[in-house]
């Protein structure tokens, strides 16, 4: 019951801000006014998604994240160049995905924890060495093994969230709502306060917009929320909550400047163009990459 009226007061207020942006265009209509219209339409197709898979059986749930770090690992394959003979080891990247959620849906923590970080990254340059290219060899090595650590190993952590078991009334959908609403909350909350009192910049060379007010006021910001949601939605104290939404604003700023300095590599602004206002998948999950292993091992090592 709690989940259903968590997820009931996030689609308040995504409905109220498309009633203000919707008065607001017809008074002050312009660029930004469209730009915001449709950031609140992707929102509405995030959040509607991300309800629907938390409120489904896990094998549905599952399923969805798995389709997320796929779309995400092939988006990032995209920004990354890729030598021809690395065909046979992009498939078992590939492979890896379902592997990896089945160890996830089977709740085997013991392996899921080791798979991606040592089977994959030791199985990896093997597949490579076979191909006999060695050009590049070790440029490609990394980028394939980060990639897969970033978008299939970190994010699978929001679904292991999900199958945790409920303590109390609190459930693993609601410790998944918590990470991920308090993570893009950081994110609007990080913007918000740089727009309006930013002028010291924190990293000029790679993502210019982010400025000392953003990170200090979204860190303030979501601690604070963090510790008042935090007792009612998950099984951490006060304190405790305290420390998580702290930790989780200052990853979420350091997921977001990282991958903006992948971008800044390729030379491009967005990872892609599947969500109309925002870019890519990874321009939504930058954070969340940093935030998701942080916040389940807290709990993990916290509550279980």
């Amino acid at each position: 019951m709690l989940l259903e009226k968590s997820l009931a007061a996030i689609f308040a207020l995504l409905l109220m801000a498309t009633v203000v942006n919707k008065l607001l265009g017809l008074f002050r209509p312009g660029k930004d006014a469209q730009e915001v219209r449709l950031r609140i339409r992707s929102w509405w197709i995030i959040v509607l998604l991300f309800s629907l898979a938390i409120l489904s059986p896990y094998w549905l749930t599952l399923t969805f994240f798995a389709w997320v770090s796929f779309m995400a690992l092939k988006e990032f394959l995209s920004l990354a160049p890729s030598r021809h003979s690395d065909r046979i080891p992009l498939f078992w990247l590939f492979i890896s995905i379902p592997v990896n959620y089945w160890l996830v849906g089977n709740g085997w923590y013991e392996i899921f924890v080791v798979f991606i970080p040592v089977y994959v990254f030791l199985f990896l340059p093997v597949g490579m060495v076979i191909a006999g290219d060695t050009q590049g060899f070790l440029r490609a090595a990394s980028q394939l093994h980060w990639g897969v650590m970033a978008t299939v190993y970190a994010l699978s952590h929001v679904a292991f969230l999900v199958i945790l078991p409920a303590d109390g009334k609190q459930t693993g959908a609601l410790l998944a709502l918590f990470l991920v609403g308090l993570t893009e909350f950081n994110d609007i909350s990080q913007y918000l306060w740089g727009k309006s009192f930013g002028h010291i910049k924190v990293t000029p060379k790679v993502s210019s917009g982010k400025t000392l007010a953003g990170l200090l006021g979204g860190v303030a910001t979501t601690a604070l929320v963090a510790t008042g949601l935090g007792p009612i939605l998950t099984p951490l104290t006060w304190p405790m909550a305290l420390l998580a939404g702290t930790m989780i604003g200052i990853a979420g700023f350091c997921g977001d400047v990282v991958m903006s300095a992948i971008k800044r590599d390729r030379g491009v602004k967005d990872s892609g163009t599947l969500l109309p206002g925002h870019g890519g998948i990874l321009d939504r999950l930058d954070s969340l990459i940093f935030t998701a292993p942080l916040f389940f091992y807290l709990i993990l090592y916290v509550c279980y």
